[in-house]
């Protein structure tokens, strides 16, 4: 493992503090600086999975706007979104969709302290109906301007933030929810991609110098 032993330490205890079942879901969010905004505020509140549909072109992930973070977040995206839903639901998980309905309830009214898969939608036509049927609760974050919704990464922050208040409160932060060897295992992962991403760019860099 060639990364340095502070640098091995800081991931370790980063991972210490993720909280493996507080998820989120972005389905179809198309601007990069969108979908980026919200990888970037998943780890800042400890969310280790971000799963995502996307049926635009082209690539999703700003890094100017990440600042890296999209190292730190496993980001996958799924296909079967039926399989997907069906197998959060049998792990325990309520799925809880940004979506305004005549049951919409306050987005402060959930219990984030419970394995929770946050879905957040495309920017113009919201949450589809083909994820919204596996919804559990269907959340508004309320409005008082001119303006009746959020930017979607600002709304995803928002409910992110009060999650992490309900588990900061119970002290979720302070106690490990991946094991050690899950732990070992990404550290593993991270560090090889690491390598594997810096000799590319060291091999650019000396191809771009020959050839000048």
């Amino acid at each position: 493992m060639f990364i340095t032993k502070k640098r091995l330490e800081k991931i370790r205890k980063v991972l210490q503090k993720r909280q493996k079942d507080l998820q989120v879901f972005s389905d179809n969010v198309k601007n990069q600086h969108n979908f980026s905004a919200i990888l970037r505020t998943c780890d800042a509140v400890g969310v280790l999975y971000l799963y995502y549909r996307f049926l635009g072109e082209g690539e999703l992930i700003n890094e100017e706007i990440t600042m890296g973070s999209h190292k730190w977040v496993i980001h996958q995206e799924i296909e079967d979104i039926d399989r997907f839903f069906k197998n959060k639901k049998e792990e325990g998980f309520q799925i809880v969709a940004t979506y305004l309905s005549d049951k919409s309830i306050h987005f402060r009214e959930i219990d984030y302290t419970k394995p929770t898969l946050i879905v957040v939608g495309n920017e113009i036509h919201g949450v589809s109906e083909e994820v919204l049927k596996y919804a559990d609760h269907n959340i508004i974050i309320p409005m008082y301007g001119m303006a009746q919704s959020l930017n979607v990464s600002v709304a995803t922050g928002v409910i992110l933030y009060e999650a992490q208040r309900q588990r900061e409160e119970r002290g979720f932060y302070e106690k490990q929810s991946l094991s050690d060897e899950e732990i070992e295992s990404i550290i593993k992962k991270w560090a090889t991609e690491d390598v594997i991403k810096y000799k590319k760019q060291e091999s650019a860099i000396r191809h771009i110098k020959k050839s000048d």
